[in-house]
């Protein structure tokens, strides 16, 4: 079994801040497309499946290399979660898409990671993928971009890239990742996909459901199935980090490679409650107003969680562009 090490580094490429400005152009416009045939909203991520209230606690006891930042110390915080699936159109649920399980914890302070001074937050994006699935953001932004054309032209884009068997190949390995299978935000587990700093370490995020009772309907109405538990019951995930080790199994830079479980085990590190509630009522749905309107960004955190890494660099320009478009508060 590995051990967690401090010895790891980001590598900045010279053309990142012209690439990043042109992420921000193409973003920006499919925003305005959808947004012109939806309602204003978000680009990624659009559908809100639901908003809830939740606690974070922090437990005590942690190892000396997880105690940094919000786990410097135990204790339990107000929290706010958006759940989503991660296509640019509102579809039925029942189509294949990534899921999106975003937390915004409050009340925390300390310097921020933006480097404006200091935050009273810290959030962290959650996808039902555990590797992101491609190297860097540059292929990332391409495949956005011929998805927002349709099917069509993802298979063209896969094409020009890796010829027409391989085109193929690469579909069929794309759908598999959205077509995976899910039974609810309930009962799967949740991962950063790409690092975040923990102090002077580096680490990837999981989340783990308590519950295990798998409801078949749930693929209807996403939200509506969670609400229906949050009725009667608080639910409990584990969160947990995962420690880089080294550059060649836990890379910084390429996305598309997983940190394996087997070679770094978790950490569990703190507790996240959704706690019950009637999202239903006249107020959960003003607040479920207040979150689709709300911030939800991985740079929304201390300085002791900076987002690492090339998808995390780019992610910080194009998701401020995105919310200055859309007048998030």
């Amino acid at each position: 079994m590995k051990q967690p090490s401090r010895d790891w580094k980001e590598i900045i490429q010279p053309d990142e801040n012209e690439r990043y400005g042109k992420y921000i152009e193409i973003f920006k416009n499919i925003q305005k497309e959808k947004s012109a045939k939806y309602g204003n909203g978000r680009a990624l991520h659009r559908k809100q499946l639901l908003a809830a209230r939740a606690e974070f606690e922090v437990l005590p006891g942690l190892p000396e290399y997880a105690s940094f930042g919000l786990f410097a110390k135990p204790g339990k915080y107000e929290s706010h979660i958006r759940l989503s699936n991660g296509g640019m159109d509102v579809k039925s649920d029942s189509t294949p898409d990534i899921r999106g399980f975003a937390v915004k914890v409050l009340g925390v302070t300390g310097p921020s990671a933006l480097g404006n001074g200091n935050t009273d937050c810290q959030d962290f994006l959650l996808i039902n993928q555990e590797v992101f699935g491609v190297k860097s953001s540059v292929p990332f932004v391409e495949l956005v971009q011929a998805a927002a054309k349709g099917p069509l032209s993802v298979f063209g884009y896969f094409m020009k890239e890796h010829g027409f068997f391989g085109a193929f190949s690469q579909m069929k390995q794309a759908l598999g990742r959205i077509g995976k299978k899910f039974t609810g935000f309930a009962t799967e587990p949740f991962f950063s996909a790409v690092p975040i700093s923990c102090g002077p370490y580096a680490v990837r995020v999981r989340m783990l459901p308590a519950a295990k009772d798998i409801n078949p309907d749930a693929k209807n109405n996403w939200g509506a199935e969670l609400s229906q538990r949050l009725k009667n019951n608080m639910l409990t995930y584990e969160f947990q980090l995962q420690f880089y080790a080294d550059e060649k199994s836990t890379p910084i830079e390429d996305a598309s490679v997983n940190w394996e479980e087997s070679e770094i085990p978790y950490v569990t590190v703190a507790k996240l409650h959704i706690l019950k509630q009637d999202t239903d009522s006249p107020e959960g749905k003003k607040f479920s107003e207040l979150a689709e309107k709300s911030v939800f960004d991985p740079w929304e955190a201390l300085a002791d969680h900076r987002p690492l890494g090339d998808v995390m660099r780019a992610r910080k320009a194009v998701y401020y562009a995105s919310q200055k478009e859309r007048g998030a508060s």
